[in-house]
């Protein structure tokens, strides 16, 4: 029987491996007595804590250690079954098979906090205090354990596409409760260099003031696109938390709060007694930073998950179908209406001292500085100034107006960005198949989605697709064709959809590898449309 083919305790049937590291594999698998998706751990019981060779000399011994590691395995098994919280993955079940020990799991859909990273980085402000406060909820019922993960990073991190961010692989964590037991690899220290606290990298004792330190290295490098300490080595990483203070993050980047910085810092501090308590505490100095409820119908899923989701559209139910990764292609009876339109920015009253030119150079450092509010609110008023001054052609009114474009998509003002890219499209140098013209085009059309006119975003998906001869941007060629899968979806026409991103996982595949984010939201997408598909 090949690897694929395993099936582990008579009912888990593998698929593809996902993940590997120094205690085991993690396998994607099938549930085939409940037909759902599970991931599932193997360990080998050599790579955990043997006693010293010596004091197992003889058979009865070495099975009696054997047996012990199992218990101990399955004890801690059930200190994680027992963890129940929306952050956290759910164990489904845990036993032996051929040799390995294994424990199966909720395979969580969405994408990695590192594949977001490495996507989107740096995050908007919001966006990094919503993953850090969610994770700080998760981790308040690990410690509440008493469990300490130890291994807390980007990869261990899911963000689904509803936005909930879930917390991975507490497999390694460490019980403190003195009838748990610890399952850990000989003479290495548990955890990720780039991400390990001081005492954790000089003694390898943690606590949950630990957990907290890797979670102000994830903040600092949502807020600055880069982790805290780097080196060439792992070695020189691990010196440099130990001896080296942080770069307080306004120095990376100055529209962080000061308060944010102030909080990475204290998490970052080198002795434990000098960072905040617990994750309550944490919580509570993100409180005020986080987003508020918007009274406005939850808007559709974009195609990188929102961590700020949760906290803008609190117990809302998810979007109807046309929702593209996450939500479940069902036909729906009655269409999903579209959000209510933003209120329109009212711009302030045009100033009459400084020059057009010394206005558009401070809108550019706006920009620069991500001040996004205060971008719309200038560009709108310096459109109208601009227009006026030198007609609605000129190259200067062109960019303004890109400008406020996309700082409107940016922001999500999708009613309003729909108009200003429609007039830019049209008035773009080069014509209608310009590089320029497609390219408003392309996001009036995610406009167009986005603000539920489904047939109509459908129509310039297509229209762009066949213009893509013109197009300078290769990667818009697959995003359209993903986008018109998704569409496909939405309508109800769940065969053509599997078909149309079957073929496009494949081409991607063959360019990008197996593992690039793209090709993985293919493969999530599709394994949504498997069980709606009417040709098996």
């Amino acid at each position: 029987m090949t690897a694929v083919a395993r099936v582990i305790g008579g009912r888990y049937r593998l698929a593809e491996k996902i993940g590997h590291g120094g205690m085991g594999q993690v396998w994607g698998g099938h549930d085939e007595r409940l037909e759902r998706p599970v991931a599932v751990k193997l360990l080998r019981t050599d790579h955990l804590v043997t006693p010293d060779p010596s004091s197992a000399t003889t058979t009865t011994e070495r099975r009696r250690h054997g047996d012990e590691l199992r218990r101990r395995f399955l004890r801690e098994c059930r200190i994680t079954a027992a963890l129940d919280h929306p952050g956290l993955v759910t164990v489904f079940d845990a036993g032996e098979d051929e040799g390995e020990l294994y424990l199966v799991m909720q395979r969580v859909p969405g994408v990695s906090l590192a594949d977001l990273i490495a996507e989107d980085a740096p995050f908007p402000i919001e966006r990094a205090v919503a993953v850090a406060a969610q994770l700080c909820a998760a981790l308040a019922a690990v410690h509440a354990v008493p469990v300490v993960h130890r291994d807390l990073k980007p990869s261990n991190v899911m963000v689904r596409h509803d936005g909930r961010t879930v917390l991975l692989d507490l497999g390694i964590a460490t019980a403190l409760d003195t009838d748990a037991t610890r399952l850990t690899l000989t003479g290495v220290p548990i955890g990720s260099p780039s991400y390990m606290a001081p005492e954790q990298a000089l003694s390898a004792t943690t606590d949950p003031r630990s957990d907290l330190y890797a979670l102000g290295c994830l903040l600092h490098e949502m807020l600055a696109g880069e982790e805290p300490f780097r080196a060439p080595t792992a070695l020189g990483v691990l010196r440099r938390h130990v001896d080296e203070p942080p770069v307080p993050l306004r120095e990376l980047r100055p529209d962080v709060p000061l308060p944010l910085e102030r909080l990475v810092l204290d998490l970052l501090a080198k002795q434990p007694a000098d960072r905040p308590a617990d994750a309550q505490q944490v919580y509570a100095r993100l409180l005020p930073l986080l987003p508020s409820a918007e009274p406005a119908a939850q808007p559709r899923y974009a195609v990188l998950p929102d961590p700020t989701r949760p906290y803008r559209f609190p117990h809302q139910p998810q979007p109807g179908p046309a929702d593209a990764v996450a939500s479940t292609p069902v036909r729906p009876s009655v269409p999903t209406p579209p959000p209510p339109p933003t209120p329109p920015v009212v711009p302030t009253p045009v100033p009459s001292g400084p020059d057009l030119a010394t206005e558009c150079a401070r809108l550019s450092d706006l920009v620069d500085a991500g001040r996004h509010t205060e971008v719309l609110g200038l560009a709108a008023q310096l459109l109208r100034r601009a227009e006026a001054e030198l007609g609605d052609g000129a190259p200067l009114v062109r960019t303004i107006r890109t400008i406020y474009a996309r700082t409107l998509l940016q922001e999500r003002h999708y009613g309003q960005a729909l108009p200003e890219y429609r007039r830019l499209a049209a008035t773009a140098e080069g014509g209608p198949y310009g590089p320029q013209a497609l390219d408003h085009r392309y996001r009036a059309a995610i406009c167009l989605d986005q603000l539920g006119q489904g047939p109509e975003a459908m129509a310039e998906y297509q229209a762009l697709l066949a213009a893509a001869a013109h197009d300078t941007d290769p990667e818009r060629a697959y995003d359209l064709r993903e986008r018109i899968g998704l569409r496909l979806a939405a309508a109800g026409d769940t065969e053509n959809a599997w078909q149309w991103l079957l073929q496009l996982l494949f081409e991607r595949e063959r360019r990008d590898g197996p593992h690039h984010l793209a090709v993985r939201r293919l493969r999530q997408t599709l394994d949504t449309l498997q069980p709606h598909r009417t040709t098996r």
